[in-house]
């Protein structure tokens, strides 16, 4: 390809990681006896009960698309919610985007959002790529701790400040790890294997590729985006292919771990917040082969600084008990309180369904706006059915009027927050609240609406999604 900078970029990213951050340490003292559980160095991003790989990539998408409305969506993931259902066309109603954009859905191994983020460079139309990862792992195992939750975003446009001048692809049914239906947890083969072979035969040939199609050297790379197999191998990498520029990808795994499908791209965040223009950037994502994409930095790319910052936002807990519970690890018996049925009818969600991922509620002939929508506003002096203009709610700042924490209303991590919710447009909503600091909520709290599971049918394997109030800041993390 060359050092063509006039080819289509990156001109947005986005990324997210919940506001759980396990000590590594507590897991190593709660499986000291066995002598299993990994590293015990940094943290482990830890999603909560009502967060999945698709709420994860909405809140980084939500990032990338706020100056960009994409035509086409594909949605990335490993640990997608669901196998029959599509994750993109939730995704599309979630960022309340038009129905006619084109969507697909990618998994398979951990470099999809890689290659789906090749597919839509060299394409056509302004493209999101997202991706959201909460996968399943036993206790015990090293993978436990050193994989993390987490999701990553870009936008691909005709002048993205971030244009590809060269990339290579290697196919490779190369089997380091997998998972399937029968064994849905992470099955890992010897790492000497892993290490020995990975770099030298999948992911170093395939970057010296793409070094020469963009006509650049390893010296030339000012930023690395290199996801590793193994925590560790950075090392083997750098020596292997000549690049000695720093690997963002590496510093995150430190921070929040590894996650999947959705790490390259947040590393490529990363990169790109600490890159200058000229610059040149690596990113290769691993899995089943290996994807290398060029880019020279030509202008700014917004998210980025975002990304950057979500690294230090969150809460760190060394509750090991919490931590087996919320990673589905374990299943708690929560008594008679949490026997009861949450089955949701399609009919509903044909419906409403739009309305409730996509938080958009009505304004009345008169100005005031409500959700949900009815016929007949809930004006006191309204009466009759009135025209009703969408208002999404999902972006507008709110604080809260009323709290209650509740301890005998079920949920997987007490307490039961919920309260009336005052939106500065007007509405008011009754709503549940999530992710509460060790202080909880009070009245007059700034809040920030998050994409979550509302209800998990888990007799049927299904799942419902609504907004949340959450704290319009994260606190910052302290060592």
């Amino acid at each position: 390809m060359g050092q063509d900078t006039g080819k289509r970029g990156i001109a947005s990213v986005g990324g997210y990681l919940p506001l759980l951050r396990l000590d590594r340490s507590a897991a190593s003292k709660g499986l000291q006896f066995s002598g299993l559980g990994g590293r015990n160095a940094g943290y482990r991003t830890t999603a909560g009960w009502d967060e999945d790989a698709l709420t994860m990539a909405a809140e980084a998408s939500r990032h990338a698309t706020s100056t960009v409305a994409p035509t086409r969506i594909c949605f990335a993931s490993t640990s997608s919610p669901f196998i029959e259902r599509g994750h993109a066309s939730m995704l599309l109603e979630a960022l309340a985007l038009p129905a006619n954009a084109r969507t697909i859905d990618v998994s398979g191994n951990r470099r999809c959002a890689v290659s789906a983020l090749l597919d839509a460079l060299l394409g056509q139309g302004d493209t999101l790529i997202a991706s959201g990862e909460k996968r399943p792992v036993r206790a015990g195992s090293a993978f436990h701790t050193a994989w993390g939750d987490g999701g990553s975003a870009a936008v691909v446009t005709d002048d993205g400040g971030a244009a590809l001048i060269g990339y290579a692809s290697l196919a490779r049914d190369y089997v380091d790890l997998y998972s399937s239906r029968e064994h849905p947890t992470p099955y890992a083969y010897e790492e000497r294997f892993v290490k020995e072979t990975a770099t030298r035969d999948v992911i170093a040939p395939t970057i010296k590729a793409a070094l020469a199609d963009a006509g650049v050297t390893s010296a030339d790379i000012a930023h690395a985006a290199i996801c590793e197999p193994l925590p560790g191998m950075w090392r083997d990498i750098s020596k292997a292919t000549g690049i000695t520029a720093p690997n963002h990808a590496s510093d995150l795994s430190a921070a929040a771990g590894d996650l999947g499908a959705a790490h390259p791209l947040f590393a490529l965040a990363l990169a790109l917040d600490a890159a200058q223009p000229g610059d040149i950037i690596l990113l290769a994502g691993f899995g089943s082969g290996c994807d290398t994409l060029i880019f020279k930095v030509i202008g700014a790319v917004a998210g980025a600084a975002k990304a950057r910052a979500a690294l230090t936002q969150g809460l760190i807990f060394a509750d090991y008990l919490r931590f087996l519970s919320l990673t589905g690890t374990i299943d708690l018996d929560w008594g008679i309180r949490s026997e009861f049925e949450q089955k949701t009818q399609a009919t509903v969600l044909e419906r409403y369904g739009r309305d409730m991922i996509g938080f958009i509620g009505g304004r009345d002939t008169r100005g005031n706006v409500q959700f949900p929508k009815s016929r007949i506003p809930v004006r006191p002096d309204a009466d009759g059915p009135e025209p009703m203009e969408d208002m999404r709610l999902a972006d507008v700042p709110a604080k809260l009027v009323s709290v209650t924490a509740d301890r005998l209303n079920f949920t997987p991590d007490p307490p039961f927050w919920f309260g009336l919710v005052q939106f500065e447009n007007g509405a008011r909503v009754m709503m549940e609240f999530t992710d509460a600091d060790a202080d909880g909520f009070k009245v007059g709290d700034s809040v920030a609406m998050r994409l979550r599971i509302k209800s998990h049918d888990k007799r049927r394997g299904f799942r419902t999604y609504f907004w949340k109030a959450a704290p319009a800041l994260r606190p910052i993390m302290e060592a």
